[in-house]
């Protein structure tokens, strides 16, 4: 089999296998149910019939560093080359562009041959330390960061470039365009991230202060992989490629030690300098004025960074755009579902996004046809359109009720008398596993396969093996769309644990649909209220250190409020069915403990109250209208901050009763399936990238240049 059809076989198994990202369905939208109105909007057509790519352009660094890139451009009916100068769509990538950009097409995102057969030109770029660069990869660091200004600059300065640049691509490469706005560099003029993160520590990295297992190692993995793969055009010298190669080994040394420092409950555990050096909404979001087009999903890894930024954005003014979808990250990223809010395809938004703010064509009905803020209602198939996400909701308060036991849950009530109760959670490690949470935090690899997974359906299987409190049917709609807090009076026999929380809506025929989660090990539960977002009075979205400093143990039979900051969503519970909280102590595979926390969350026997002196309750963004009395917050209690201390160390917003800004959140400094291909990638990447050095290098003496490069 010829080396480079290896490379395609490899690579396309470790992108399906660690990233998923081809083959993604979106979540299934009934033809039936009323859809955002179409827009009469209709793609201009395309300006040239073909496109060509030349490959391993050297981008150098103001370090010495080169970064390789591809360049795509039109093609015009003669079969030249169109060498009049264009605008400039770029996307930095930390997958390679070998196995990324087939033709110039980017993995995930719209396809780079519809916009440059309208006119633009397509730079794909393998970030430092990734893929066919050289460096080492700095996983968003400082320099990286910089790199992505660097980039740009660059590029508007090339002869086929007309001096207007945008950028493009999910995930990583929707991050990197923050970077690179952040730091305004000449020439940029619009961008269109999607599914990216706003705070890595918190978003993805250790929600609730557990360490992420499901995504994190498969991810630093696919970056490791691909980062195998060296170059195939030959215009790259064989030194420079295995100097590049020799570079990515370390860094993936690199990575792995940041894996292992978490694990062990090192440094990397724990939120500080390392993380918020990466943080988007701490160095970049802040500084960003061009205008920004935003992708999100309510099943994605960044389910809760993305409408952060949107937020930031929009109180600073920046012209934002958010579109939010019932999509996972890896439907975030390549759009099959993006046609049915009915604004067009992935690449028809792009197309009007650019056109209108990097060539600065005329487009008087963007903003009429395309509100700031789309979603998709869940519980209803609906999609919503608003000017905001956060400005008009009113806190509903749940206040749990009762004992939860097996066969029997307690209830949420709202503001009628509340019957006191304790009620237990188990240490059961199988919670998590048969939930959408797991789908979730491995990419959606599973709705990558050809099986439907019943776990994505119905949650009452891993509801369980925990405690539940529920609602009675709805006499009314109740509409919700934001963050969503809890704050559960807890004690455990270990004086930790984690508190795994799903909110779901059950349907009359008692299917359990899991809306939304969120995650707190107790013993990393202080709270800055000053950082945290409050409704009416009530914490929303907390806000937590989660450093070693502020880590404290509880003593045994000690209870404390943990307040968990459950991820944010937009839903209806639709009158006749009920709302539902449950509570388990794992969640699998997305969480586990550090390994010196791991005997006491394997003896969590972790007990919830209830009563008049531990009020446990459930606060709800509400857009439809607010039962009477559940507005009302809480008596301060020993040892916390007041609300009333808090609300005047945090402003009020322009409405809706929220308190405090995007701005003041800010820091102040698998399965068997899935590992039988990564195996099979690492085996394809690895043995396609020995005997591709091998075929290249020739005569060349691989032992004199590793001594020349690692000997002074």
């Amino acid at each position: 089999m010829p080396i480079r059809h290896l490379v395609a076989i490899g690579a396309a198994t470790a992108v399906v296998a660690l990233s998923g990202a081809t083959g993604a369905v979106a979540a299934p939208v009934s033809a039936d149910l009323p859809q955002a109105p179409a827009s009469g909007w209709e793609p201009r057509p395309e300006d040239y019939p073909d496109t060509v790519t030349e490959s391993d352009l050297s981008i150098p660094m103001s370090d010495g560093v080169e970064l390789l890139g591809d360049l795509t451009r039109p093609v015009d009916a003669n079969g030249d080359v169109v060498t009049e100068p264009l605008p400039v769509i770029i996307t930095i990538t930390a997958y390679n562009k070998v196995i990324q950009g087939s033709g110039g097409s980017p993995l995930g995102g719209g396809s780079s041959g519809f916009l440059v057969k309208r006119g633009y030109v397509q730079l794909l770029v393998d970030a430092r330390g990734t893929g066919t660069s050289g460096g080492t990869w700095q996983v968003f660091g400082e320099r990286e960061q910089l790199d992505a200004k660097e980039v740009v600059e660059w590029a508007a300065a090339q002869p086929w470039s007309n001096g207007s640049v945008g950028m493009s691509g999910p995930s990583y490469m929707g991050i990197t365009q923050l970077f690179a706005a952040g730091q305004n560099p000449q020439g940029l003029k619009a961008i269109f991230p999607q599914v990216p993160s706003a705070e890595v520590y918190r978003d993805v990295v250790a929600s609730g202060g557990q360490v992420d297992v499901g995504f994190m190692p498969m991810w630093l993995g696919l970056v490791a992989l691909t980062g195998t793969v060296p170059p195939t055009s030959g215009e790259v010298s064989p030194e420079v490629v295995l100097q590049n190669f020799l570079e990515h080994v370390l860094g993936t040394t690199g990575t792995l030690e940041l894996l292992l420092n978490a694990f062990s409950g090192g440094e990397r555990a724990y939120d500080g300098p390392w993380y918020q050096e990466r943080s988007t909404l701490l160095q970049a979001v802040p500084n960003i004025t061009v205008p920004t087009f935003l992708v999100g999903g309510h099943y994605d890894l960044f389910q809760r960074g993305t409408p952060l930024i949107f937020q930031q954005l929009k109180e600073q003014g920046t012209p934002v755009k958010m579109l939010l979808g019932p999509w996972d990250h890896l439907q975030g990223s390549t759009g099959p579902g993006v046609p049915d809010a009915g604004y067009g395809s992935l690449s028809e938004l792009q197309l009007r996004w650019f056109d209108r703010y990097v060539k600065d064509l005329p487009d008087p009905t963007l903003d009429s046809d395309i509100p700031d803020f789309t979603y998709y209602e869940l519980g209803s198939g609906k999609w919503k359109q608003r000017d905001a996400y956060l400005d008009e909701q009113r806190a509903q308060v749940y206040h749990l009720s009762g004992t939860s036991s097996p066969g029997t849950p307690g209830q949420l009530v709202d503001g009628s008398e509340v019957t006191a109760g304790e009620s237990l959670v188990a240490p059961l490690a199988a919670a998590g596993l048969c939930t959408r949470s797991a789908t979730q935090w491995t990419a959606g690899f599973s709705n990558s396969l050809p099986v439907p997974n019943p776990c994505n359906d119905d949650n009452q299987y891993n509801d369980e093996l925990g405690v539940i409190f529920q609602t009675e049917p709805m006499a009314q709609d109740l509409q919700i769309l934001g963050p969503i807090g809890a704050r559960l009076y807890s004690s455990s026999v270990t004086g930790d644990g984690l508190l795994s929380v799903h909110v779901s809506l059950v349907h009359p025929d008692g299917t359990v649909e899991r809306l939304t989660g969120g995650w707190q090990t107790i013993s990393m539960n202080a709270t800055d209220e000053a950082k945290s977002v409050k409704l009416d009075g009530e914490i929303i979205q907390p806000w937590h250190p989660f450093t070693a400093e502020s880590k404290h143990t509880l003593a045994l039979g000690e209870i404390e409020p943990v307040d968990v900051e459950i991820f944010p969503t937009g839903a209806v519970i639709p009158a006749g069915s009920s709302l539902r909280m449950s509570v388990q102590s794992f969640d699998l595979p997305h969480l586990l403990p550090t390994l010196e926390n791991v005997p006491a969350q394997a003896g969590a026997m972790i007990t919830i109250y209830n009563d008049a002196e531990h009020p446990s309750r459930l606060v709800l963004p509400a857009l439809s209208p607010v039962t009477p009395g559940t507005e009302h917050p809480e008596t301060p209690v020993t040892g916390q901050p007041t609300e009333a201390t808090a609300a005047a160390t945090s402003s009020v917003g322009s409405g809706g009763g929220y308190a405090g800004t995007a701005a003041d959140r800010l820091p102040s400094t698998g399965s068997p399936v899935g590992a039988l291909l990564v195996l099979f990638a690492a085996v394809c990447l690895i043995g396609a990238g020995s005997a591709s050095f091998l075929r290249r290098f020739g005569a060349v003496s691989a032992a004199d240049l590793v001594r020349s490069r690692l000997v002074p």
